[in-house]
């Protein structure tokens, strides 16, 4: 039953929180040692993992959603060089590496590399909540993550598409490469145009109805339809989660909306 795994993953996080709190470690590794011991694969506590997951998902949407909603398109265009320079760095680098000490263990170049796709990207939802907790996001090094970050997301579907390559087969590039960019252009177009005059003239329309439900409703779904979205095309949730915020944040109501979805982000995330 989902409200005996939701209370049970609660009640444990409140137990395990408060023991971190007092030996003075990050709340995220708490909340990852509860994920750990209630999961299947440590004590066994839930029962219905896949509905449980479908709540993690929201937590890191919400997350990313907020994050987005602090940072705006002046920050982003901010850290485009960290963004280009500094993320094609750390992946290639990565990659280069790994893909060495691989092939010096014997593994084959396309197990090396699909080796180094995997270790070179990070956790979004991980880092972003450990410099929310910081309050770091605008610090030099929060920004320089940030790009990176944004750049590991993206760079995900041109791995995804290069790895029946590494498995010897050779049409799957050619046929995908032409819709890839074409759903970069679409994304790119949709968020500018959303951010600039779609979004800003439907929260007005819905504040002057001074109703919090209608403005709360609203905000989620503008957030679930741009995750869903960039989803759909390949890329992950928090990306679109992310670009939703970055939305948001170009209205006048982006400081009400973040502070209608904060304690909802607080809860799953």
């Amino acid at each position: 039953m989902i409200i005996r795994d939701i209370l049970i993953i609660f009640t444990l996080s409140i137990l395990i929180l408060f023991l971190f709190h007092k030996i003075r470690l990050p709340p995220i590794v708490g909340l990852l040692l509860t994920g750990i011991l209630a999961g299947p694969h440590g004590l066994s506590l839930i029962e219905i993992v896949q509905e449980v997951e479908v709540m993690a998902e929201l937590g890191v949407v919400l997350l990313l959603f907020t994050i987005g909603i602090e940072f705006s398109l002046k920050n982003l265009s901010r850290i485009r060089r960290m963004f280009l320079i500094g993320g094609s760095l750390q992946v290639l680098l990565t990659i280069g590496c790994i893909t060495l000490v691989a092939e010096v263990m014997g593994l084959s170049a396309g197990k090396s590399v699909f080796i180094g796709f995997v270790i070179s990207l990070s956790s979004t939802a991980i880092v972003m909540k450990l410099l929310q907790e910081r309050s770091e996001i605008d610090s030099p090094h929060g920004q320089a993550s940030m790009g990176i970050l944004l750049f590991q997301d993206l760079i995900i579907v041109p791995m995804m598409l290069l790895t029946p390559l590494l498995a010897g087969s050779s049409g799957t590039l050619n046929h995908s490469l032409l819709p890839l960019i074409a759903k970069g252009i679409v994304i790119i177009s949709l968020v500018l145009f959303a951010a600039r005059w779609l979004v800003p003239h439907l929260l007005h329309q819905v504040a002057r109805t001074r109703s919090k439900e209608l403005f709360i409703l609203s905000v989620v779904v503008i957030c679930l339809a741009i995750a869903h979205l960039t989803s759909s095309m390949g890329l992950s949730l928090a990306l679109g989660a992310f670009l939703a915020g970055l939305i948001i944040s170009e209205s006048e109501y982006s400081q009400e909306a973040l502070d209608k979805i904060t304690p909802f982000k607080d809860l799953f995330a």
